[in-house]
């Protein structure tokens, strides 16, 4: 009796597992079905417009009218943005779009209301389309936001339009002699990579009107000056001769930030070791640190400018001004430190003068008093007062140190009073010449300066 309650049971059991395999068969089989249809139906769709352009119909791995004439392509851009400029990577970067003429009547179909039809990247892939490049591009792709940005669109008779937008990054070869006053000239050049000017001839659509570019379209450091277009052919050893298109584009610098940031700072740093020569040249604490200020100031500004520009081998228009710049400063200091030696020199020897000089703090003999007045008229004015004493006290000194001398000693102290006087340096002139010297040479300079460069 037990035995048969169990077989029964098992028997159940299998009942309901082999139920619950059909069910799952059944489920899996209907998803199967829906997926094959649904891809029977999308390649229905793209097999119709496939028969109509006649895809299979045809080898599009060869260009249209293989041997014969060079198939024309013609070419339109439209400038969407001029990213950046760079004068450390001699580079630009530009978004454009790119579009292609052309006329394959392989694609023809038959149409009555002489509509065009438009598709993406996909069927891009199975057509014949024109391959071309950047030249000497360094970096380039094709957006795919939110998918590839191509466009292709077919018309009855076989004309083709391709577009496609692209953000290229180009060589531009600058020429710094002149920066920050300025003005380059770029250009994006479009070829193709592999078919010669026999199979496919590249042309401006419009010529100069195939170029159109956004009026909001605005850099920072330049203004656009204009866009143009050229045409010319390229030949390359190996392979021959190939279209090549050009898109020209002329930038000038704006000056304005470089006068805040580099002109006007060098020339303030100029004028302010002018300063020194309106200090008493005994102020050694003043003089000295503001020359030294100045220079150092000056080297700060000159190592800022070029550490943001490229190590060209040649000399640019803003090193001609720091530089010269650099050396005003420099021989403001160097003024001093001569105006200081001379001052030095003139004390040593009228120390030593002093010594020799026997001095009398007072003259009671009358015969004194002649004597002085004799010696103080036989010398000659300009010995004691014209010749730079620097200050009253000192010529008195000097002048009663003289007059206190015999008939013989002192006509033999005037005389080589006289020769020292004559060696004498006024170390006040050097100052009184250097405030209108310098100046004037500065400004000279500027003059010269901004009539070439500006």
């Amino acid at each position: 009796m037990e035995f048969s309650n169990f077989f029964y049971n098992m028997q159940i059991f299998l009942y309901i597992q082999i139920a619950n395999i059909c069910v799952c068969c059944v489920y899996v089989n209907n998803l199967i079905q829906s997926a094959s249809l649904y891809c029977t139906y999308d390649l229905i769709a793209l097999t119709k417009s496939e028969q109509l352009l006649r895809i299979e119909d045809h080898d599009f791995t060869m260009r249209p009218a293989f041997g014969g004439p060079p198939i024309p392509v013609g070419v339109d851009v439209q400038v969407e943005s001029l990213d950046t400029i760079s004068e450390v990577d001699m580079d630009f970067t530009m978004t454009l779009y790119l579009r292609h003429y052309w006329k394959d009547e392989r694609l023809s179909f038959p149409s009555t209301n002489n509509q065009s039809m438009t598709f993406d990247s996909r069927l891009v892939k199975k057509i014949w389309v024109p391959d071309m490049f950047f030249v000497h591009s360094k970096r380039s792709f094709i957006h795919d936001t939110t998918t590839d940005n191509v466009m292709l669109r077919v018309y009855p008779d076989g004309n083709v339009l391709y577009s496609l937008r692209v953000t290229v990054t180009a060589m531009c070869n600058m020429d710094l002699s002149r920066f920050p006053l300025d003005t380059q000239t770029c250009s994006l050049e479009i070829e193709s990579y592999a078919y010669t000017d026999d199979d496919l001839m590249l042309y401006w659509k419009k010529g100069n009107e195939s170029l159109n570019t956004d009026d909001r379209i605005s850099l920072s450091q330049f203004l656009i000056q204009k866009f143009h277009t050229t045409t010319k052919l390229a030949f390359y050893s190996s392979t021959g001769w190939y279209n090549r298109l050009y898109i020209h584009f002329t930038l000038r610098r704006h000056i304005f930030f470089f006068l805040l940031q580099t002109y006007f700072p060098a020339t303030l740093m100029v004028m302010l070791s002018w300063v020194s020569f309106w200090i008493d040249r005994r102020a050694v604490p003043a003089r000295v640190p503001l020359g030294i200020t100045t220079v150092l100031t000056m080297s700060t500004i000159i190592t800022g400018v070029n550490a943001s520009m490229p190590r060209v081998s040649y000399i640019k228009a803003v090193d001609i001004y720091l530089w010269v710049s650099f050396v005003f400063v420099f021989l403001s200091v160097i003024e001093y430190a001569a105006v200081n030696y001379l001052t030095t020199v003139q004390e040593r020897r009228e120390r030593k003068l002093r010594d020799r000089l026997p001095c009398t703090c007072g003259i009671a003999n009358p015969n004194d008093i002649m004597m002085m007045n004799t010696s103080y008229s036989d010398m000659d004015q300009n010995a004691t007062g014209n010749y730079g004493m620097p200050e009253n006290g000192g010529r008195q000194e000097r002048i009663l140190a003289q007059l206190t001398l015999g008939d013989n000693q002192t006509t033999s102290q005037v005389k080589s009073s006289r020769t020292y006087v004559n060696i004498w340096i006024d170390t006040h002139a050097i100052d009184k010449y250097s405030r209108v010297i310098f100046p004037g040479a500065y400004t000279l300079f500027n003059i010269i300066y901004w009539s070439i460069y500006s």
